[in-house]
C-alpha cells in the first residue's frame, strides 16, 4: 500500500458516507430509498446491520455493492399475534388509513409500531411486525466518501458536520461548551 494513493478502502476508523436502498427480491421494487447520504465510522458506529457492515469493508469510494438480505434472519419470523383487525368504528379517523404508522403501548410500557396495511367499509387491520419481515431484499449501497475519521468523529461515531455551526454566531474566539456538561 503506499500512502498517498488517492483512494482508501474502507476500514475501521475511516468515515464512510454512503446512500442505499432496500429492493425487493422478488418484485424488484424499491422499499426504501436514502437519498441524504448518511455517515459513520466503520468498526465504531453500526447503522447497519451486520452483513452489510462486513460487505462495504475494503471497497472503495464510487464502490455500488449488493447484498441480499434474508429479513427472518434479522427480524426473525413474522408474528402473526402481531397482526390485528378491529371494526372500523373503534379506530380514530386518523388511522383509517394504509400505511399509516400507529406507536403502541403495551401494558408493560413497552412501545412498538403498528402499519396500517388494510382498510375496508368495515374493519382496519394493523400489524406489529417490521414490514421487511418475512421478506428477502437486497441492500444496493453507493459508497460516496472514504476517509479517515478525526478524533472527535470517532468519539461520536459519525460526522461532526451535522451539528449546527455556531461559531460565526459566537464569534470564533469564543470556546463554547454544552451546559449539560460535568
Amino acid at each position: 500500500m503506499n500512502d498517498n494513493a488517492m483512494e482508501d478502502p474502507v476500514t475501521d476508523g475511516k468515515l464512510v458516507e454512503l446512500t442505499y436502498k432496500v429492493i425487493d427480491a422478488k418484485s424488484k421494487s424499491v422499499l426504501t430509498e436514502v437519498e441524504f447520504p448518511i455517515g459513520y465510522v466503520h468498526g465504531v458506529n453500526e447503522i447497519l446491520a451486520p452483513p452489510v457492515t462486513a460487505e462495504i469493508e475494503g471497497k472503495l469510494p464510487g464502490d455500488v455493492i449488493e447484498v441480499p438480505i434474508d429479513c427472518n434472519k434479522l427480524f426473525g419470523p413474522r408474528d402473526e399475534s402481531l397482526v390485528i383487525t378491529d371494526r372500523i368504528e373503534n379506530v380514530p379517523e386518523e388511522y383509517r388509513e394504509v400505511g399509516t404508522s400507529i406507536l403502541m403501548e403495551s401494558e408493560q410500557g413497552s412501545t412498538k409500531t403498528f402499519i396500517v396495511t388494510r382498510v375496508d367499509d368495515e374493519s382496519v387491520t394493523i400489524d406489529g411486525n417490521n414490514p421487511l419481515c418475512g421478506r428477502e431484499v437486497i441492500f444496493k449501497l453507493q459508497i460516496l466518501t472514504v476517509r479517515d475519521a478525526t478524533e472527535e468523529e470517532m468519539t461520536l461515531g459519525g460526522p461532526v458536520s451535522a451539528e449546527p455551526d455556531i461559531s460565526e454566531i459566537v464569534g470564533s474566539d469564543q470556546t463554547v461548551k454544552p451546559i449539560n456538561q460535568g
